[in-house]
C-alpha cells in the first residue's frame, strides 16, 4: 500500500511539472542561445513535456498497482537490504564520478581546451587569453582559417604586423563573434571597419568571453593606447546566459573582481545539460551586465573615444531578447546599434556569422562612427 502511494505521488508530481512548465515558464527560465535555434528549443521542450507527462500518467494509473504487487512479494528484510545496497552503489558512483571529473574536467563552462585553435592559455585575472605571438590554423566550414596574434595577444593579419598603440585606433572588445571565429582576418568585423574608416583596429576580443571579462580586458589594455578613437563592444541577448556564470573570474557588484567559484563538477555537468536560471539569478545578471557595459562606455569617454555597443540579431527578436535589450541597454541610455542578420548568414556548420554577417555589422559600426 505504501509503495503504491509513493509511486502515485511520483507520477502525479511528474504530471504537474509537465503542466506547470509551459512555454511561458520555459522562456522565463531557459535563456536564448546562439547555439540552439528557437525552433529547435521549442521542439526539445515540447518533447520533454510530453515524455514527462506520459511517464507521470503511466506511473499513477498503469504501473502503480503492478509495482506495488511486485514489491509486496519481496520479504521486508530483503527489501531493506536491496535498498541499502542500491543506495550505497549510487553514493559510490556519484562520489567516484565527482573525483574523476575534478581531475579530467577542470575548465570553466565557456573555456575551451588549450590545444584547440585559436589557442588559449590560463590567465589569473581573466580566466583565459589567446596565446600571444602565435599563428595557428583550423578547418571550419571546409576552409582552412589562419589565426595570428601579436605579442599583446590581439588578433592581427600577420603575427609580424603587431598593433601600434601610438597610432589612432578603433578598439574592439567581445567574444568569438568579434574575434572572427571561422573567418579570415580580412572577413572579421575589426578588419572590415579598419578598411572602411582607414583607421587602425585593435581586436581585444577572446573566444568565450562574457561581457564582464571583455570589460576587464579593456580596463587592463586601454592605457596602452595613446590615441583611442572609439571603443566598440558587443552585446547579444543570445549570449546573455554566459554573463551569469561564476565558474571563472568575474565581476561582482560595484565592479569588484572576484575569483572563480569552485563547485561540484557533477553539478556543473547537470547545469550544462539543463541550463535552468532562477528569476533572482537573471535579475542579478541584468543588473551586473548593465553596470559592466556602462563602465565600458565610461572608460571610453574618459579617454576621449567614442563608445559603441553592437547588437547582432539572428532571426526575429524574441520577447525575452527584447526584454533583455531594453532593460540592459535602453534603460541605461547606452549607445548601441542593432544589426539584423539573415539566418542564412552563418559559417557553414557553425552558428557564428559568416563574412556577410560581419560585413553588415562593420557597415553599421562604421556608419555610426562616421556620424560622430
Amino acid at each position: 500500500m505504501v509503495t503504491e502511494i509513493v509511486i502515485a505521488f511520483a507520477g502525479t508530481a511528474l504530471l504537474v511539472c509537465a503542466i506547470v512548465a509551459d512555454q511561458r515558464w520555459l522562456d522565463r527560465h531557459f535563456l536564448p542561445s546562439l547555439f540552439m535555434p528557437r525552433h529547435a528549443f521549442v521542439l526539445a521542450a515540447t518533447t520533454a513535456r510530453v515524455v514527462t507527462a506520459a511517464l507521470g500518467v503511466a506511473l499513477a494509473l498503469v504501473l502503480r498497482s503492478r509495482m506495488g504487487r511486485f514489491v509486496a512479494r519481496i520479504p521486508p528484510g530483503t527489501r531493506f537490504a536491496d535498498a541499502a545496497r542500491i543506495s550505497l552503489a549510487v553514493a559510490l558512483a556519484l562520489g567516484t564520478s565527482e573525483l574523476v571529473l575534478r581531475r579530467t574536467y577542470t575548465r570553466a563552462t565557456e573555456e575551451r581546451p588549450a590545444n584547440e585553435e585559436p589557442r588559449r592559455r590560463r590567465d589569473q585575472q581573466l580566466g583565459w587569453v589567446f596565446v600571444p605571438s602565435h599563428t595557428g590554423h583550423d578547418t571550419i566550414g571546409g576552409r582552412t582559417i589562419e589565426y595570428a596574434f601579436d605579442p599583446a595577444g590581439y588578433r592581427v593579419r600577420r603575427a609580424d604586423e603587431p598593433v601600434d598603440p601610438e597610432r589612432p585606433t578603433v578598439i574592439f572588445t567581445g567574444e568569438s563573434i568579434m574575434a572572427g571565429h571561422g573567418l579570415t582576418w580580412d572577413e572579421s568585423v575589426p578588419a572590415q571597419v579598419e578598411a572602411l574608416l582607414e583607421t587602425q583596429s585593435a581586436n581585444l576580443a577572446v573566444n568565450g568571453y562574457a561581457n564582464d571579462q571583455a570589460y576587464l580586458r579593456l580596463r587592463a589594455e586601454l592605457p596602452r593606447f595613446r590615441r583611442p578613437v572609439a571603443v566598440v563592444s558587443l552585446f547579444a541577448p543570445a549570449l546573455f546566459d554566459r554573463n551569469l556564470d561564476d565558474d571563472r573570474p568575474h565581476v561582482g557588484p560595484g565592479l569588484v573582481w572576484l575569483p572563480a567559484e569552485h563547485r561540484s563538477r557533477l553539478a556543473a555537468v547537470a547545469r550544462w545539460l539543463v541550463p535552468y536560471r532562477s528569476d533572482d539569478a537573471i535579475e542579478r545578471g541584468i543588473a551586473a551586465t548593465r553596470e559592466v557595459l556602462l563602465a565600458t562606455v565610461t572608460l571610453a569617454r574618459a579617454r576621449g573615444a567614442v563608445p559603441l555597443i553592437v547588437v547582432p540579431q539572428f532571426d526575429p527578436e524574441e520577447p525575452v531578447e527584447r526584454m533583455l535589450r531594453r532593460r540592459i541597454l535602453d534603460e541605461a541610455g547606452l549607445p548601441y546599434v542593432r544589426v539584423e542578420l539573415d539566418p542564412s548568414w552563418r559559417v557553414l556548420g557553425d552558428p557564428h556569422p559568416d563574412a556577410r554577417g560581419t560585413h553588415a555589422m562593420a557597415v553599421a559600426i562604421a556608419t555610426y562612427l562616421q556620424s560622430r
